[in-house]
Parts: structure tokens; sequence; C-alpha cells
């Protein structure tokens, strides 16, 4: 895809090594880290001159929704020079940056979606378990085999930052500790239909709130729903999807699950189960 477009973003989940691979796959290209307070406001306030620095040898933008007005200046440096792969872009909050994405670099940009880890690439890696309950509490996100921290405490630490950092910019979400609640429901019916109706009773939020916040996670990439099969093709689009999440080592933690062994005979390992082989088939 490099080879096809002048500009290239590469989104996905936060940690699921966007900003790993981009600099390992350009070594040659400057890296520039927008999360940097000095560097976000030197591109905020003279976004021409920014851009400018890179305009002969291209760039690396990590985390490039947090100055969204980029986008705009950018269309005319791809314009007047189409060579393949110059801008290399990262973000993973997609709800910020693909609106100016679609109206700025329509044409100019392509789009790579990257989920963690699978399961091969960990076991060619040499972390191979006895049992796949062992991958379904651990999940798939790299710091989790690059470090020694526990599973308990990385998620713990990824839903706070999710909700913390992404969340709070947001105007449709009001009070982050129902929200929290929300997700963790979600964990616990993951592989199951959604009934919007159903899930606002249970929680006292109506059922467009569910849809608006089950749409947020779905661009955030935490969830994603899944039309379920029927001969009938028209009955497909009308039925009422499943959700999953794109991790079932997150959805495990959300579900209270505090081991493997927990995972062998509860009620939710099917749905981790169907997570872990659809988001396999997905990369």
């Amino acid at each position: 895809m490099v080879a096809g477009f002048p500009a290239v973003i590469i989104t996905g989940p936060r940690q699921s090594g966007k900003t790993t691979l981009v600099k390992t796959l350009f070594p040659s290209k400057p890296c520039i880290f927008l999360e940097e307070p000095d560097t976000r406001r030197f591109a905020e306030e003279d976004p021409r001159s920014f851009l400018a620095q890179f305009q002969d040898t291209g760039a690396i933008i990590d985390e490039a929704q947090y100055v969204p007005e980029l986008f705009s200046y950018l269309q005319g440096i791809l314009d007047h020079n189409n060579t393949p792969g110059q801008f290399i872009l990262t973000g993973s909050q997609n709800f910020l940056m693909m609106e100016r994405i679609s109206q700025s670099l329509a044409g100019r940009i392509g789009i790579i979606r990257l989920l963690p880890l699978s399961m091969n690439e960990l076991i060619q890696a040499g972390f191979q378990y006895d049992r796949y309950e062992e991958y379904l509490y651990r999940g798939f996100y790299p710091r989790l085999y690059n470090s020694t921290i526990l599973p308990s405490d990385y998620y713990s630490s990824y839903v706070q930052t999710y909700l913390e950092r992404d969340l709070r910019q947001l105007k449709q979400v009001h009070n982050l500790t129902t929200f929290q609640t929300f997700l963790r429901m979600c964990a616990n019916r993951v592989g199951q239909i959604v009934n919007f109706s159903s899930i606002g009773s249970d929680y006292g939020i109506n059922h467009k709130t569910v849809k608006e916040w089950i749409s947020l996670l779905e661009t955030s990439g935490i969830v994603f729903l899944l039309k379920i099969h029927h001969k009938n093709f028209n009955k497909r689009l009308i039925q009422m999807p499943k959700v999953y999440f794109t991790d079932p080592g997150l959805a495990a933690y959300l579900a209270g699950r505090k081991s493997a062994e927990e995972i062998v005979t509860h009620p939710l390992k099917g749905g981790l189960f169907e997570t872990g082989i659809i988001i396999h088939h997905q990369i």
C-alpha cells in the first residue's frame, strides 16, 4: 500500500504496536511525536512551517490526531509532490481524525488498520502455552510479552488511559463512571447478540445512548460488531449483530477474570474463543 499512495496512515487500538512498526519499516525517516507538548504547539501554531521541514524527506508523524489541522496543509504538499510513501502517519483515536482525512486527503492516503499480535506471531517468537485459555486471558498486546507486567496491571492502566485521555475529549460521554460500567457490561456479553433496548433498560440509559457508546467503542478500536450469518441476505442486514472485543485479554479483564484457570470453565469462554478466532482471520 505504501507504494500506491503518497501518504499512509496506520490506525488501530492503542498500544497495538503502530509506532514500533513504522520506525522499524522506515528507519531513515524522521519520526515526529505529536504527544510532546513543544512539538504539538509548533504544529498547531504554524502547521505550514512545521510540515515544510519535511517537504523533501517526508516523515513519520506519530499520533497525528492531536493536530488535525495538519491534514489540510498536508494536502498541498502531496499534490505538489506525489512520490509514494512520503508521509507515514499513525493514530489511535479514529473518531478525532477520520473526518478530517476524508475531507482533506481522500484519494491521497492509504489506510491500514493494525491489530494486536496474532497467536502465530507469539508462537514464532517463543511464547507458546500448553492451553489456549492462557492466550485468551493474557491477550495479544505486545507489551505483555516484552515485559514482566501482569495482565491485570496492564489492562487496568489501559482502561484508565482510554477513558481519561480519549473519551474525556468527547462530548457524548458525560459520566465516565457510567461508561466504564457499560464497558464491563459489553465484556460480559462478548459473543452475544446486542440488544440496544435491553442493555439500556438494564443500565438505566436510553437505547440511543447505547448505540452512540457502542459506536465510540467501535471507532476507537475497542470492540467490533459482527452480523449474524443467515441464508437470507436481507435478514442478515436487519438482524441485530453480535459484539466482540479486538482483544480477548481486555474482555477477560473487564469481565473480572483473574487467571486462565477461571476461563476454562467460565460461560464467557466461548465468546472469548470466538473473539480470538475472528481477530486472527481479520489479521
